[in-house]
């Protein structure tokens, strides 16, 4: 059966892994697009024909993928999420009767994946005279978000961070911001001293409430309460000043300011 797919994954590694795998499993496959962002996606949607199945990471460099079916309608594609989310979150996927591929991705469970979309296709193809059967879905997509974030239980609250000997809890709304840089992660106060975290970047941002803290761009992650103003930068960027005493200032890349004034504006 020859299939049209795409690929939306921010993490260029892990999509050329999974176009790998894909293309081992399904030879005969064809592969039309890799797209990294929101943006891309819902600009590919537009402009192209829509693909029989979609591989789609949720957590996108721009925001969350749900977005997507908020600008374009998306009803005649399989999807297939793909998620670093816990079991837990993963039942609202089992309730809502969608397929989905956890992180790391094993070649068992894609071909799993694979096989359940392959026989929707053909169902539908013995009972549709078309030369394409598609998946015609019905999905509450915004419900199905609201489902996972209900099932992802509380976010962190503090962090115990080590001082010489000692250790004292730092509460997660007494950070400004949260920034990488020479492979350690910082967190910022609002009284200006930084602390050394063991997280990555990622995983704070899986950990951190997503009404108070904004993944800006790949270096940071900034707290909404630390804002005081922003304004428009060359290129479409964003530039952040914050309420802390050093007064440090926050890029927001091209690909997230929509996003980012949406989320200031909730």
């Amino acid at each position: 059966m020859d299939i049209d797919f795409i690929i939306v994954e921010d993490e260029i590694h892990s999509g050329e892994m999974l176009r790998d795998m894909i293309q081992e499993l399904r030879p005969k496959w064809q592969l039309k697009a890799m797209l990294q962002s929101v943006s891309e996606t819902v600009e590919y949607l537009n402009s192209n024909k829509h693909p029989q199945i979609i591989f789609l990471d949720i957590e996108l460099a721009d925001g969350n993928c749900f977005s997507i079916f908020d600008q374009v309608r998306v009803d005649e594609s399989g999807i297939i999420f793909t998620t670093a989310y816990n079991e837990f979150a993963l039942k609202a996927f089992n309730l809502n009767s969608i397929d989905y591929l956890l992180k790391p991705i094993k070649t068992e469970e894609l071909e799993r994946a694979i096989g359940k979309f392959e026989k929707a296709i053909e169902v539908i193809g013995r009972n549709n005279e078309a030369d394409e059967p598609k998946i015609e879905t019905a999905i509450d997509y915004q419900a199905l978000a609201r489902s996972i974030a209900k099932t992802q239980g509380g976010y962190r609250k503090r962090f115990l961070i080590s001082k010489r000997e000692s250790f004292f809890k730092l509460r997660v709304e007494d950070i400004a911001y949260f920034y990488f840089d020479a492979r350690v992660t910082f967190a910022v106060a609002y009284d200006g001293r930084q602390h050394v975290l063991t997280q990555s970047l990622d995983k704070l941002e899986e950990e951190l409430n997503p009404e108070m803290f904004f993944r800006s761009n790949r270096q940071t992650i900034v707290n909404v309460d630390a804002i005081d103003t922003f304004e428009s930068y060359f290129s479409g960027k964003l530039v952040v000043k914050l309420t802390n005493k050093l007064n440090d200032k926050i890029m927001i890349s091209r690909a997230k300011a929509s996003a980012f004034k949406e989320w200031m504006n909730q």
